[in-house]
């Protein structure tokens, strides 16, 4: 059974609207310019068909409005024009310009759509002061007032249309900055993770490869773990791209919950982790869950591959609607390297960003007893005891 949304008819779009604009034009003025063709003769019919012609082309110059309307505004101005001088039939092919107008102010070209207009007027005001009979005082007044309400109905149209792609623009781009996150924190958590261990067992095997077997071993299964994990991380992360009908991941979403696998992972690169906690730091909203444990993941992460620590301490501590995330080592600080080329990373900014969004901050630097530290604090909008918590 169909659904609502594919039942429903869709209007028309791109060149197929601006053929069906056209269209619906010449069949209104052509209906209302009927007269020509039967009953009795006020014009030649040489001139009767010109004029057909003249309606034709100023309707069919609407077709290309979307792509050229201030050429298809001229072309339909001119040719209305010479119709209403040649012709003794008046018929509504004014709609034409009317709606040319329309088009060229909603297109942001609201200048050529003002000089279009006062164009016309003129020429209609100086056919009234030679004596045109068909047109007055109060009809060039009306005509006035229609070319006006057409150029601010068409400029308020583009003004509409571009505050929507501003805003889609905007959206896109905070989607792109949050995915960008996601993947930096995931991929430089696991891949720096799987660089000690791999770094550690090529030591082991080349210092000692009788030796050190066992530990390399163990060190190898590390990397085995970690590069599972991120692969799992990645597909939740990249699941915001799925094509509608793809089925959901499985997996539990990142969050404090699963704070374990982080020291887990820390502990087999050689990183004795101890988390403390004090006040209420649970449940939590999803935002900041994520928050907290990612500012976590990427500050065990710099620590091991910067900060030549041994050592780390995970503060959470929650009072009132705030989580207080801090994350200390003992490290030395990065060893030289002169093979490292480019700009420093973006992991303490990315942290920050997280942080602000959520209405917290996020400070970093030297420690006072030595190492280094990261403290975030998160505002939190507690969860109801009828929520369920998301882990």
């Amino acid at each position: 059974m169909p659904s609502p949304a594919r039942s429903r008819p869709r209007l028309p779009r791109g060149r197929a609207a601006d053929a069906a604009l056209a269209s619906g034009l010449f069949l209104v003025v052509g209906l209302g310019t009927m007269r020509s063709l039967i009953g009795a003769r006020e014009e030649p019919w040489a001139v009767t068909a010109a004029n057909w012609v003249l309606i034709a082309v100023a309707c069919g110059a609407l077709y290309f409005s979307s792509r050229r309307p201030v050429a298809a505004a001229s072309v339909a101005a001119l040719a209305t024009a010479v119709y209403y001088v040649t012709s003794a039939y008046d018929g509504p092919l004014l709609l034409a310009v009317v709606v040319a107008l329309f088009l060229v102010a909603a297109a942001g070209r609201l200048h050529a759509a003002v000089v279009i207009a006062a164009l016309c007027l003129i020429g209609t005001a100086l056919g009234t002061i030679r004596g045109n009979g068909d047109v007055n005082q109060v009809a060039l007044f009306m005509l006035t007032g229609w070319f006006v309400a057409m150029i601010t109905l068409g400029g308020l149209r583009h003004s509409h249309l571009a505050r929507a792609r501003e805003t889609e623009e905007r959206a896109a781009t905070q989607e792109r900055l949050r995915i960008a996150r996601e993947l930096h924190d995931v991929v430089g958590h696991h891949l720096s993770l799987i660089n000690v261990q791999s770094t550690a067992a090529l030591r082991r095997l080349t210092k000692d490869p009788a030796a050190g077997a066992d530990q390399a071993t163990e060190a190898l299964g590390a990397v085995k773990d970690a590069s599972r994990e991120a692969l799992r991380e990645l597909r939740a992360t990249l699941g915001v791209l799925r094509e509608a009908g793809e089925a959901a991941p499985t997996a539990p979403a990142p969050g404090l919950g699963r704070l374990g696998e982080l020291t887990d992972a820390a502990g087999a690169a050689g990183l004795a982790v101890t988390v403390h906690r004090t006040g209420d730091t649970g449940p939590l909203p999803v935002e900041a869950d994520l928050a907290a444990y990612r500012i976590v993941q990427e500050s065990l992460t710099n620590v091991a591959r910067h900060a030549r620590a041994t050592r780390a301490d995970i503060h959470l501590d929650g009072v009132g609607c705030r989580l207080t995330v801090t994350v200390t080592d003992d490290g030395r600080g990065p060893a030289a390297d002169p093979a490292r080329t480019g700009p420093p990373g973006s992991g303490i900014t990315g942290m920050r960003e997280r942080a602000r969004a959520l209405g917290g901050d996020l400070t970093a630097g030297p420690a006072p007893g030595g190492g280094f530290s990261v403290r975030a604090t998160l505002p939190l909008a507690r969860t109801t005891a009828t929520e369920e918590p998301r882990r």
